[in-house]
């Protein structure tokens, strides 16, 4: 299925997503995209569906291609203090607070949003298989959450987040046993030592 180049031809679109949101450790991170109208949809598409080289090929191609692009992180002390939600939420809004053009209507990946800045938001489940700009800023966030993730396993090899990138594998959990958990760990989850 093509994505949608628009939601609608009237406003100045902003695709929001966020990653990391399942993840045991490291931040959460959101991009905000606002699309050229000439912008091609080359490769892009829901990050999830995409390899790793593509993905970060893309990158370039899409910073380079359209109107304005954010990236934010909140840490794992603010998920824990404000849940993983409420974070996930925070960090588009600080994604969107560095766009260079303010939007008219905000498309957001998934099913719950907060309003921002009295701007009109449309919450699309599936939304990064669905609307151009969601895809890319699925891209955006995915990429730049990678790359931090492969920097932190220099750190931190014992857990293989240069793999799992943070996510509850069976290694990782084995890990945890093992070495417990790292200021990177978000206190909040279940992190399994058993």
């Amino acid at each position: 299925m093509d994505l949608l180049q628009k939601w609608t031809e009237l406003y100045i679109e902003a695709g929001c997503d966020e990653v990391g949101r399942g993840c045991l450790s490291g931040p959460v991170v959101a991009a905000a995209v606002i699309l050229d109208d000439s912008f091609k949809p080359n490769l892009v598409n829901d990050s999830k569906k995409l390899t790793f080289k593509t993905r970060m090929e893309l990158d370039s191609y899409i910073k380079d291609n359209v109107k304005s692009y954010a990236i934010a992180e909140l840490p794992p002390s603010f998920i824990d203090e404000h849940n993983i939600l409420n974070a996930s939420i925070h960090a588009m809004h600080r994604a969107l607070d560095q766009l260079t053009i303010i939007p008219e209507l905000i498309l957001v990946d998934g099913n719950k949003f907060h309003p921002y800045n009295y701007i009109p938001h449309q919450c699309i489940i599936q939304g990064d298989a669905k609307v151009l700009s969601i895809a890319a800023a699925s891209i955006l966030a995915k990429n730049y959450r990678d790359k931090l993730m492969i920097e932190l396993h220099e750190e931190y090899p014992e857990y293989n987040w240069n793999t799992n990138f943070g996510y509850a594998t069976k290694a990782h959990q084995q890990a945890l046993i093992k070495y417990g958990p790292t200021k990177h760990h978000r206190q909040s989850f279940r992190l399994k030592y058993d």
